[in-house]
């Protein structure tokens, strides 16, 4: 018997379907923040990018969804394509098979040529299998460590039954006698919390995102909060005073970790865990299925990292980059 052939197709999307293309990104199991409108947006603005997303369909069937970044100059003979973390798949999607085929059509469109630059940050695990599969479908890796970052899957009924014991008791001891965690959902204290996480990456020299780049990002979910994207801003607030901020986006059935700060006084009444492990309960409720708690590393960040394991979640490993 000949095995059938499948086929691999993009088809771009209109980008003004916002309500459209938030139903297909609701379907998504653990949806990334890179692959969402507002954030493609926001990196437009900032880099001067043009969008572009596009329904990844297998044998004529809607199989997942990617958004493609561009620039280009001299009616694109100077061009760059960027990739970060896609395609998404929807369920019965992203075999071995499927992830090939949507690799060698995307190089079919974009091929490697003068004057053209590549970057791919594909959502696929860093394993051998998927680093042949890249090879073989046309692309080469940059020598560079793959992404990694924690994923909580929220469908579990019981979370703290899955969080590491000290975290747990961390935690309930900050919920008893600890401080109080009011959520801000209009942005009111964006301004503040900016200032002070300024000031505290560039104290303690962290990587993460800028300021600059954070305002455009919430004010971007803010302004697509009626298709159903939101920007969390949470306080820990002890004898008055805010003593640490966690700032969480959330998209479609997903939402991500984006940034935070804690004080000395915050870190003694484990203001942090309390923070986060209220934040569970309330994303739950609005039916968010996907946390993704953030980047982690082990160079210059192990105790962000263990912080982020003990709470149950599943640390991934992404492929690396690829041009």
């Amino acid at each position: 018997m000949v095995k059938r052939m499948m086929g691999c197709t993009i088809e771009w999307q209109d980008i003004s379907a916002k309500e459209e293309w938030l139903g297909r990104y609701k379907l998504l199991r653990r949806a990334n923040l890179l692959q969402s409108l507002p954030y493609a947006a926001a990196m437009c603005v900032q880099k001067g990018h043009r969008l572009r997303p596009g329904v990844v369909k297998i044998d004529g069937k809607e199989a997942g969804i990617v958004l493609v970044l561009e620039a280009g100059a001299l009616g694109n003979l100077l061009h760059a394509v960027m990739l970060d973390r896609g395609p998404l798949w929807f369920e019965g999607y992203g075999s071995a098979a499927h992830k090939k085929l949507f690799l060698e059509e995307f190089n079919r469109l974009f091929p490697r040529r003068l004057g053209r630059r590549r970057r791919i940050i594909p959502e696929m695990p860093d394993d051998e299998d998927i680093q042949a599969i890249m090879k073989s479908s046309g692309f080469g890796r940059v020598d560079v460590p793959g992404y990694e970052t924690v994923w909580l899957d929220l469908e579990a009924e019981d979370f703290l039954a899955r969080m590491d014991k000290d975290w747990r008791r961390r935690y309930k001891k900050a919920k008893e006698n600890g401080p109080e965690i009011v959520w801000d959902n209009e942005g009111l204290h964006l301004d503040w919390f900016l200032k002070v996480y300024a000031l505290d990456k560039a104290k303690r020299g962290y990587s993460g995102s800028e300021p600059g780049f954070i305002r455009m990002l919430v004010k971007n979910f803010m302004a697509d909060r009626e298709v159903g994207y939101k920007a969390m801003i949470g306080r820990a607030i002890l004898d008055g005073g805010c003593v640490a901020v966690a700032l969480i986006l959330r998209h479609g059935a997903s939402a991500t970790y984006q940034a935070g700060w804690c004080g000395a006084d915050g870190r003694k009444a484990n203001a942090n865990h309390l923070l986060l492990g209220e934040a569970l309960f309330v994303l739950k409720n609005e039916g968010v299925r996907h946390f993704d708690l953030g980047g982690v590393n082990d160079e210059t960040a192990a105790g962000v990292k263990k912080f982020k394991m003990d709470m149950g979640g599943e640390m991934v490993k992404l492929a690396g980059l690829y041009c």
